[in-house]
């Protein structure tokens, strides 16, 4: 099946009901790179950082591809191994649903942004700002498999902000050059990619928009 097939068929389901999401069965393995480990920060800065145009593309699309990208903040880096995909207002799961706010404004602007914001007064969630300015898609970066001056767990959202130091005041960060980038390995070996329902969510609870490595212990724990 063409993921941009996939996509039109979540957002048909979002305009509908939530009862009767888009089916999964045929769409469990999918074939990507991932990189050998690297232990050295000079190598992780050696790759390329993803540029704009690899983030203003539909959010299924560009969730899908993040696994087995190297998100880096500072000196510290790991290998991004789960997300979740955020539809803008077609969505009600997203922050971005009921419009545009002084906290969802970044959401609202050019593709490649960070989008960081607290839960529960303590975790902080870093989102990428995807889709072309205006739509409000965004990607959840769930879990990230330590590569390198990452001596935490970066299993679950708010560990892996923890580990890697990103905190509110990285909200609105470019992430095509700066502190924070994604950078994408040289070359690799092929993974399978999971799908499945997000994680956590009250509404369309059922949509199949979270992407994991399969088999990756890194990974967070699907409920």
């Amino acid at each position: 099946m063409e993921w941009g097939f996939c996509y039109a068929g979540i957002l048909k389901a979002s305009k509908s009901s939530t009862k009767n999401p888009p089916s999964t069965s045929n769409l469990l393995i999918s074939p990507a790179l991932v990189s050998p480990k690297i232990v050295s920060p000079k190598q992780v800065l050696r790759f390329p950082a993803l540029p704009r145009s690899f983030y203003d593309r539909p959010t299924v699309d560009v969730a899908r591809d993040l696994l087995g990208t190297i998100l880096v903040c500072g000196d510290s880096a790991g290998r991004i191994v789960e997300t979740e995909a955020y539809l803008g207002s077609e969505d009600p799961a997203a922050h971005s649903y009921k419009g545009l706010t002084p906290r969802t404004r970044v959401i609202f602007g050019p593709p490649g942004h960070a989008y960081v914001y607290l839960i529960y007064g303590m975790y902080h969630c870093m989102n990428v700002v995807v889709g072309p300015e205006g739509s409000a898609g965004c990607v959840l970066i769930r879990a990230v498999e330590p590569v390198t001056n990452l001596a935490a767990s970066g299993r679950g959202p708010g560990r892996l902000t923890r580990a890697l130091g990103i905190t509110l005041d990285h909200y609105g960060a470019d992430l095509t050059k700066g502190i924070i980038t994604i950078r994408k390995p040289a070359d690799g070996s092929p993974f399978e990619t999971g799908i499945s329902p997000r994680i956590g969510i009250r509404e369309a609870v059922d949509w199949p928009l979270r992407f994991f490595i399969t088999g990756n212990t890194h990974v967070s724990r699907g409920k």
